[in-house]
């Protein structure tokens, strides 16, 4: 477990996470007393200094707050949700992880790529999908990789047909695509991001 310092009510970090959703800025302490309904600036200075000795808040070289290594961090919960015969209800609790902890290994390495297109639906890729890619030039037979072939990308399984590295899509809509000119991979799919409403 990793929770926050029990001094920090996680209501104020909830009110402040949702406000930089939104606004994608850290406000002012006059706007962080209106959010967080408290009346003296002494109290909004104790709630910023708790959140930045949690490391959730930090400040910029010119003094203006800014999210902290931790402000990303979201809940995971400790029992995984059965996908198969229900499991007994979520428990409360939980550890805390930021999603480029659990997707990205190699941030100047890694890209998000929009898929078009239904030629992966059945690796579960939809049209409109953000994959996460670790920029590579060699993959794996069997790695889903966005390729570049002729000036053109694509994302498909890397396959082999006797010495030649073909592309097979996950669809059979669609037909293999065998390089006329040189194939060359962009990166290996490492994750899927999908909002779902």
């Amino acid at each position: 477990m990793n929770p926050l310092k029990p001094t920090v009510d996680p209501a104020y970090l909830e009110k402040l996470q949702d406000y930089y959703a939104e606004h994608k800025v850290i406000p002012s302490y006059s706007v962080l007393a209106t959010l967080w309904g408290v009346s003296a600036k002494s109290w909004v200075s104790q709630i910023v200094k708790r959140l930045e000795e949690a490391r959730i808040l930090d400040w910029t070289p010119d003094k203006q707050l800014k999210p902290g290594p931790r402000f990303f961090e979201r809940r995971l919960t400790d029992q995984p949700v059965q996908a198969g015969l229900p499991n007994p209800a979520i428990s409360d609790g939980y550890d805390l992880i930021t999603l480029d902890d659990y997707l990205v290994r190699l941030p100047s390495k890694t890209s998000l790529v929009r898929v078009k297109g239904d030629s992966m639906i059945d690796a579960g890729i939809k049209d409109g999908d953000l994959i996460v890619v670790e920029q590579q030039p060699n993959a794996n037979v069997g790695d889903i990789v966005v390729a570049i072939v002729d000036n053109e990308f694509t994302v498909k399984y890397l396959d082999r047909e006797k010495s030649q590295f073909v592309l097979k899509p996950a669809n059979k809509a669609y037909p293999v695509i065998r390089p006329r000119g040189g194939l060359e991979i962009f990166g290996v799919m490492a994750g899927l991001a999908r909002r779902t409403r």
